[in-house]
């Protein structure tokens, strides 16, 4: 029996046939190659740009930064938020950055000028937790708070398009297409269908709240990680939302994952209790990891930690 502690990113070589298992090479390996004290303070999330050349990061010192990816020098900081920053998102499509904060607002940046916020939306009636643009609507914007609020913004209004409930943890767009939302909320994941706010698909198995989601990059599957279990759900077409693969873990705390951006079946997470001879387990982080972050330009992962320090890996 293998473990993982909070501070290792453990990779589990467990197919979740989104392509072939052919997919998985043997001589698969991931190593650091960088890393950056980014904060004085925990560190909790962070992004890549679509071009894979700017990595975000933000948490408890109210700081957003800029990195140059590849180097990690510092780009910019932003630093308009009053109280500690709980996600960070770039654009998919434009050369924006959002950031949410537990002083119920949300931002939205120019990455290339980002001296000041273009957009400070305010409306949220507790901490705003999360937050995504759609990847295909240039003017769209989604946030939720803790109360389980979820809004649109439009960007060139500044103003919110629609409110209803859903969310209270985390949220993110299917990618490419954008016709779902996911959607967390205590241990349900909502799948809301973005033109009608139908709800398509209430995903139930988790026992403990969920901490987040994240799509693979055709947008057919959906990994939700809680404290004991990953699980792995089909989205696909004609699907029901079942749920394919669950990993469950005996003492030890899942909190986030990432499918690797080269490797489409393969599923990276920290925190993981390994049972299975492919496995690999990494010392990374003196610190809890926040969060991971994946660029399929570059095919860097990144892990953002309490630990204060951001890391690259390939």
């Amino acid at each position: 029996m293998y473990s993982c502690q909070a501070s290792d990113i453990c990779v589990n070589m467990f197919m979740v046939e989104l392509k072939s298992k052919s997919a998985i090479a043997l001589g698969f390996t991931f190593t650091e190659v960088n890393s950056v004290r980014a904060s004085t303070a925990k560190v909790v999330c962070c992004h890549f740009s679509s071009d894979g050349k700017l990595l975000a990061s933000g948490g408890h010192d109210k700081k957003a930064v800029l990195w140059y990816a590849e180097s990690l020098k510092p780009k910019s900081t932003l630093e308009e938020h009053t109280n500690l920053i709980t996600d960070v998102r770039f654009s998919s499509s434009m050369s924006r950055l959002a950031t949410s904060s537990f002083d119920k607002s949300v931002r939205v940046w120019d990455a290339d000028n980002p001296g000041y916020s273009l957009r400070n939306f305010m409306g949220h009636s507790a901490s705003v937790m999360s937050l995504d643009f759609h990847p295909n609507k240039d003017d769209l914007i989604c946030s939720c708070d803790g109360d389980g609020e979820i809004r649109y913004w439009s960007i060139t209004n500044g103003s919110c398009a629609r409110v209803f409930k859903g969310g209270n943890t985390q949220l993110r767009f299917q990618p490419r297409h954008g016709r779902y939302l996911a959607a967390a909320a205590e241990n349900v994941i909502s799948i809301v269908d973005v033109e009608t706010q139908a709800f398509q698909h209430r995903l139930q198995g988790h026992t403990k709240p969920i901490h987040s989601v994240c799509w693979d990059p055709s947008g057919e599957f959906l990994a939700s990680v809680s404290e004991d279990s990953v699980r792995v759900w089909s989205l696909g077409l004609g699907s029901e939302g079942d749920c394919v693969h669950e990993l469950s873990c005996n003492g030890n705390k899942f909190y986030s994952c990432a499918f690797h951006p080269t490797y489409p079946s393969l599923l990276s997470m920290e925190l993981w209790n390994m049972t299975e001879n492919k496995t690999m387990t990494i010392s990374a982080h003196d610190g809890l990891i926040a969060a991971l972050a994946v660029s399929s330009i570059s095919g860097l992962v990144a892990s953002a930690s309490h630990d204060k320090i951001v890391k690259l890996w390939k």
